[in-house]
């Protein structure tokens, strides 16, 4: 991992913070003025720059402030923390504007400020790592006269800054279609953030949104940004946008009317200079009628509306998106991509594919992990597409494999194994559970309980899915929980 850059004139901070960092296994170099870090920064090839940078306000030889616009002037996805005294306060203020990560007073608590680190040291290598899937894939794919006029929309709108609205069904690729809309237009050198106001509890989308003030809430002990400062200069993609909350749908119509909000707890209005595109699964028209979305902000987000197609609107795309796929999984799992045959295609493209694209995907990757042979046949195929469910079910159970398992069962994705079944009755499962706990107890490890409970969500919520053939409310409703907690668990556990 490339290091953290700590800038700072105090020796005992640097050498505080450098010490602290190091017990978390995170690289360190310090710098004590500004002109240094400029000098690196210009001499340093890309992969040795910094992961994050840790900057003081006060220095000899520069300010902080100016080296944060500087750096993100050169490096705009750098994530930057701005060390203050508490009198320098109205300067973090300024630090936010400027674009910085997030601002740690002075004198701080290092457990906390190892925290903040860590966080910004994730949330950059998340970045990096959506930048590289971006980089590596092509951005959309499509040969069908509907994705074609979708590919026509984007261009036409390259170059504009104009409010979009995405209208498709789940797993139909309306991100990709966000992204695409932000890399091909004037702000695409600046962020995109995207957010899921549907995987967000309700008390918490405001201050997620808008940011809050230090104290706004019990718990808010620092400054927070939110996505739309965030997305400053750049693009702030709502996803669905269908399940905000009236009363914040009142405070967006705002922004979009004049271009200023207010962080949760705060009196000054913050500007925001930014690209709002939004997507929905559901008709906004109807819950309009219905009175659950107001009719002010629909008319201010339908400025143009850009309509998705599903999946069985564009079947002569499904072999091509096919064979993608299966060679994505493949380079993911680090195995030889698996050929799929004509006859097998046939099949796939007669299924109505109720997820859309991202069905399309799971399935490639389930067949990349359980096809037995390189060519993958009809009886290959999973129970929902197979022409005769008992006997893909039968091909399905590779060699070797516990014979308790349920072959047309949801496999989970790469790094979610399955509970293995090592007893038949009621209580099979308990007992294959109890067999795996003592396997792993044995072993030495010491994260048993997080990664037992890890699995045992990750199987249930893939059967839950694969029962109501990708349907997530009625997944929830069956399971017994909440829409936005299904929601949360697919995106933390990965199974997207």
């Amino acid at each position: 991992m490339k290091p953290i850059w700590i800038v700072d004139d105090d020796q005992s901070i640097r050498f505080v913070l450098e010490k602290a960092l190091l017990r978390e296994d995170l690289p360190t170099r310090s710098f004590t003025n500004p002109r240094e870090v400029l000098a690196a920064l210009d001499d340093a090839a890309d992969d040795e720059g910094p992961q994050i940078l840790v900057s003081d306000i006060r220095m000899p030889g520069g300010s902080g402030l100016d080296l944060l616009t500087k750096v993100k002037e050169k490096h705009p996805g750098l994530p930057v923390i701005i060390m203050t005294a508490f009198s320098d306060l109205d300067s973090a203020v300024s630090a936010f504007q400027g674009g910085a990560f997030e601002y740690l007073p002075k004198p701080f608590d290092l457990p906390k400020a190892v925290e903040l680190i860590r966080r910004a040291v994730e949330e950059s290598q998340r970045e990096e790592v959506a930048e590289e899937r971006m980089a590596a894939a092509p951005e959309m794919l499509g040969q069908a006269p509907a994705m074609q006029d979708v590919f026509r929309a984007i261009g036409r709108l390259s170059q504009s800054n104009v409010t979009v609205m995405i209208t498709g069904e789940s797993g139909s690729g309306k991100e990709l279609v966000a992204r695409a809309l932000h890399k091909h237009s004037p702000r695409a050198s600046g962020p995109f953030v995207a957010i899921n106001t549907a995987a967000i509890p309700k008390d918490l989308l405001e201050s997620e949104l808008f940011g809050h003030e230090r104290g706004a809430f019990t718990g808010a002990q620092t400054m927070r940004r939110g996505r739309f400062e965030q997305a400053e200069g750049g693009t702030l993609f709502l996803d669905e946008i269908g399940d905000m909350p009236f009363d914040l749908q009142t405070r967006l119509l705002r922004v979009l009317s004049d271009g200023h909000f207010y962080r949760v707890g705060g009196h000054n209005s913050v500007k925001a200079n930014v690209r709002v595109i939004a997507a929905t699964h559901q008709d906004l028209e109807q819950r309009v009628k219905d009175g659950a979305f107001r009719e002010d902000l629909f008319h201010r987000l339908n400025v143009i509306r850009l309509r998705l197609p599903a999946l069985r609107e564009r079947l002569e795309d499904i072999p091509m998106l096919t064979r993608h796929f299966l060679g994505v999984s493949a380079k993911q799992l680090g195995v030889e991509p698996k050929r799929i045959s004509d006859a097998s295609l046939a099949y796939l493209t007669q299924f109505a594919f109720p997820g859309n694209v991202r069905q399309l995907e799971n399935i490639c990757h389930w067949l990349t992990v359980m096809a037995p042979a390189q060519l993958i046949e009809p009886k290959d195929l999973p129970p929902e597409v197979a022409p005769h469910p008992a006997e893909a079910a039968r091909s399905a159970v590779p060699a070797g494999e516990p014979k308790g398992v349920e072959a047309g069962s949801a496999e989970p994705p790469a790094g979610v194994a399955a509970l293995p079944v090592r007893a038949s009755g009621p209580q099979a499962w308990e007992a294959g559970l109890e067999a795996e706990a003592l396997e792993l107890l044995a072993s030495g490890r010491h994260d048993v309980w997080e990664e037992l409970t890890r699995r045992f969500e990750s199987r249930l919520i893939l059967t839950a899915l694969s029962n109501t053939r990708g349907r997530r409310i009625e997944a929830a409703q069956k399971l017994g929980i909440g829409r936005n907690t299904i929601t949360r668990k697919i995106q933390e556990l990965g199974l997207e």
